[in-house]
């Protein structure tokens, strides 16, 4: 018995493990069905008073969230201005209404347990409240006396006020964000896209500069609305009709964006501090969304700098020499004006000329020499693959509908965007990278110990500057 029962379980144990070994199958060798993906419906719908309403029902959680895009961001704020509207969204945020003072306000949002916040961004303002379904109304409510009634009130405009100065007092401190608005200043000189807060503007600005701005900005026509959650789109039509139906429109004056100034010609911008290792940012203009070339340089970054350990730079900088721990590029496309492109690094101060000259070599590599149809189809498999992750959730769904029809993206945008990354070629890939990246356009910052690499930056070719904190 005790024979028969030990040849069983060799049998189990052997026979078993031979079984499964023949079923194995390498990873690289599954199969899988074609990834289809259908960009989910959302409606929309415009109020009488010109409120656009953009909106998916999910009743999987009984919240509502609501994102409110308005126009009118930081591209509107003169120069001698600059910051105001940061301030003017602080102030906003925690300066209570009319018929709520600010403590009164923050105390009836926490009784709901419900999130609002206000930001403000290049060209446009955004207000997002999240909050249970049951309390729906009076969230509207208090979001419609917001917008058209602000308080303002004076103790609160004073702490964002001190709020905004103690960010320009503190602005030296990270040498990444000294480097990035080096750069801006050095590619955008004198205008709003290369301009920070100044303490002596803000120091200035006044009650009447907020109220000017809720006239040109707080609009019911300037709005767009972004609606997802547990709430019936019939039921939120009325609840907004409830709170905005008497909201009359005002005729829009849209202001002309400020032309850009003459590129640049390149330069060295080097900032000295007593740390141990230089902040690397380069870069010049780049392109806006409605350039044709935007998918062909999507697939050229990718490969130069954007696609992490799969990019050259990551690749030859850090794996291959371990002269950085991050290093990448980017193209930030501008939504209506060609915004920059980046590249950046961080590596100890005395390899700072090296990095420097190898992110250089890299992006005349990309210039010069065709890609290979590997790189190619690698970065084009991870854009495609990677593409439904920016619809992770309903809400964010919805607010990207809602951005794409006010930057006026062409229709299909995203319905056709895979087609359009697959349809890049080796050819497309140099072609961009030719008209796209210009060695003799780039500004160079670097944030470090001068003494351990300022003699490695003649090498560079380009004139020398030093910036003083």
């Amino acid at each position: 018995m005790i024979r028969l029962i030990f040849c069983c379980l060799l049998f189990l144990l052997f026979g078993c493990d031979q079984t499964v070994k023949t079923a194995q199958v390498r990873p690289d060798q599954l199969q899988f069905p074609k990834l289809e993906f259908t960009f989910p419906e959302v409606s929309k719908q415009q109020l009488a008073n010109g409120m656009k309403l953009y909106m998916k029902e999910d009743h999987e959680l009984p919240l509502v969230d609501i994102t409110m895009m308005i126009d009118g961001g930081s591209i509107e704020d003169s120069l001698a201005q600059t910051g105001l509207s940061q301030f003017f969204a602080a102030a906003l945020e925690t300066g209570g209404t009319e018929s709520l003072s600010p403590i009164e306000l923050e105390s009836e949002l926490e009784d709901m347990a419900a999130e609002l916040s206000v930001e403000s961004d290049s060209y446009n303002l955004s207000i997002h409240l999240s909050i249970h379904q049951q309390d729906l109304r009076r969230g509207l409510e208090i979001l419609a006396d917001m917008l058209r009634r602000p308080r303002f009130d004076a103790e609160r405009v004073e702490l964002a006020r001190k709020q905004l100065l103690e960010v320009i007092h503190r602005q030296n401190d990270d040498p990444g964000m000294v480097a990035e608005r080096i750069l801006s200043e050095a590619v955008f000189p004198q205008h709003p896209l290369g301009s920070t807060a100044k303490a002596a503007a803000v120091e200035a600005f006044s009650r009447e500069d907020l109220l000017k701005k809720q006239q040109r900005c707080l609009q019911p026509n300037n709005i767009w609305i972004a609606v997802s959650g547990a709430v019936e789109q019939r039921q939120m039509i009325d609840l907004l009709n409830d709170n905005f139906a008497d909201w009359q429109p005002v005729v829009q004056i849209t202001a002309p964006l400020p032309p850009l100034p003459p590129t640049p010609e390149g330069r060295v911008w080097m900032v000295s501090k007593d740390i141990p290792q230089t902040s690397i940012m380069i870069g010049h203009p780049g392109i806006n969304k409605d350039n044709p070339d935007l998918f062909a340089l999507q697939i050229a970054n990718f490969i130069l700098g954007g696609g992490g350990f799969n990019s050259r730079m990551m690749r030859e900088i850090r794996s291959n020499r371990g002269l950085a721990y991050s290093v990448y590029s980017y193209f930030k496309v501008g939504r209506r004006l060609p915004e920059l492109f980046i590249a950046a690094a961080e590596t100890k101060c005395a390899t700072t000329g090296e990095v420097v000259s190898l992110m250089q070599q890299l992006m005349q590599q990309l210039r010069d020499e065709p890609v290979s149809a590997e790189e190619l189809e690698l970065a084009k498999q991870s854009l495609i693959n990677s593409f439904v992750f920016a619809f992770n959730d309903t809400h964010s769904i919805v607010t990207r509908k809602v951005r794409l029809d006010f930057f006026s993206y062409p229709e299909g945008y995203l319905e056709n965007y895979r087609d359009r990354i697959a349809a890049v070629t080796i050819a497309d890939v140099q072609r961009v990278a030719r008209k796209y990246l210009h060695s003799d356009q780039l500004q160079i910052v670097l944030v470090g110990d001068l003494n351990l690499f300022v003699s490695d930056v003649d090498d560079f070719g380009l004139p020398v500057e030093q910036v003083e904190l």
